[in-house]
């Protein structure tokens, strides 16, 4: 478990070094928020279904956020 955990921590830190290139705040919000859902997903459910569901909840939260952050 405790392996499990460095190679999501290592994921997590990964994709937010490469989203920081993003053009604006709604591609960086959908990407960040899917990363973000999918590790929840997997440790609130379980499994690829509670990862892949929790990234997509993720990226629409995500990008909703980013939006209304351009919007301003």
């Amino acid at each position: 478990m405790k392996k499990a955990n460095t190679y999501i921590a290592a994921t997590v830190l990964a994709a937010t070094f490469v989203l920081t290139g993003c053009a604006n705040n709604q591609q960086l919000g959908t990407g960040v928020g899917a990363v973000a859902g999918g590790v929840i997903g997997d440790a609130v459910i379980g499994g690829t279904l509670g990862t892949l569901g929790g990234a997509a909840a993720g990226a629409v939260i995500g990008n909703q956020v980013g939006k209304s952050q351009d919007r301003k």
